[in-house]
């Protein structure tokens, strides 16, 4: 685990394990490198597996809300290739994540060596979005991890049937934090404010574009049965449209699969090969 300064003055946090082909894991909307555990735990023996919290995310620095931005966090991957010497690196995106990948695709191809979207596209669905608001900046309301850990699958039971106790535990874990007065963020609320003022602006431009640069370079899809941020139109419109898309949908989950799925470690697995 190790830290590194950006060019405004942010201490970003990320972590390396393993060896071999650099893969770097950038993590949803609110999350951070802790989701990314499983991918560790699988494939850190065949692959150098690095993990960033992205500014205002995990153990990163909080900063002015306005740099919260995609162009930003963009900017902060390719100041963390250059702080550890890389050029090319395989990138595993989670939602958020992967529209950082997309970007860097279309603007920075000579940095990427492959992109794998987690439950992301070029087309959001509005009624994630929504769902996504309704919690953006909100404390959880849950006094700890057990009363948190409950409601989580019983809430989630609909997304994500059959998901255990110790699944959920994980997850409530890697996103909150014990307080004196309950659980809190582990993210900067005022991420919130950021997403509210930079889609003011009206309706989000064309990012086929972007996902159409990803597909140049070796790739793939994963998506969850049941997501409500990436729908089956979008998903099949993107596997249709390059023959050798690595394309996989996880049963019984919603957005975003926990990547410990066998049916994401396959196609991660097959993403790899092509890279070797």
């Amino acid at each position: 685990m190790a830290f590194f300064t950006t060019k405004d003055g942010v201490r970003l946090y990320y972590t390396e394990d393993g060896d071999g082909l650099p893969v770097l894991c950038l993590a949803g909307l609110t999350r951070n490198g802790d989701d990314f555990q499983p991918i560790v735990d699988q494939f850190a023996d065949q692959a150098r597996i690095i993990r960033l919290d992205s500014r205002g995310r995990g153990r990163s620095d909080h900063t002015n809300y306005q740099t919260y931005s995609l162009a930003q966090e963009s900017h902060d991957v390719l100041a963390l290739l250059d702080h550890l010497g890389i050029q090319k690196v395989a990138i595993l995106g989670t939602s958020r994540g992967g529209l950082i990948a997309m970007s860097l695709a279309i603007t920075h191809p000579d940095r990427l060596a492959g992109v794998m979207l987690n439950d992301i596209g070029p087309v959001i669905d509005p009624g994630g979005l929504a769902v996504i608001m309704d919690y953006l900046g909100n404390r959880p309301g849950y006094k700890n991890f057990t009363e948190a850990t409950a409601q989580l699958q019983i809430k989630q039971a609909k997304r994500f049937p059959g998901v255990n106790l110790a699944q959920w535990d994980q997850h409530a874990r890697n996103i909150w934090v014990q307080a004196d007065d309950g659980l809190d963020l582990r993210y900067d609320p005022l991420l919130r404010r950021a997403v509210q003022e930079q889609s003011a602006t009206g309706t989000l431009p064309d990012l086929w574009p972007l996902y159409t640069a990803v597909t140049k370079m070796p790739h793939g899809l994963i998506r969850g049965q049941n997501s409500d941020i990436l729908s089956a139109e979008t998903a099949q419109k993107m596997c249709d449209l390059a023959a050798h898309t690595i394309c996989t949908e996880v049963p019984d989950r919603g957005h975003v699969p926990f990547l410990n799925e066998p049916q994401a470690i396959a196609a991660i697995t097959k993403w790899l090969e092509q890279m070797q």
